[in-house]
């Protein structure tokens, strides 16, 4: 796996990155209440799975075993 950056500046991991930001920018700041918080942390598992997922799948890919 030559000149694979799994955390480069992607357009994958800046969506990813900017997508989370969001979130916590509205579960903490535009709409301070707990179920809010909670729903947001729950996208923000959803996220980071849909991103662990995506990015395992291409390092499997590209791996030389």
């Amino acid at each position: 796996m030559h000149g694979v950056r799994i955390l480069a500046p992607t357009r994958r991991n800046l969506a990813a990155l900017g997508a989370v930001a969001a979130l916590l920018a509205v579960g903490y700041v535009f709409v301070p209440h707990p179920v809010v918080r909670y729903t947001a942390w729950l996208l923000i598992f959803s996220v980071w799975m849909a991103w662990f997922v995506v990015t395992a799948r291409e390092w499997i890919a590209n791996a030389d075993f």
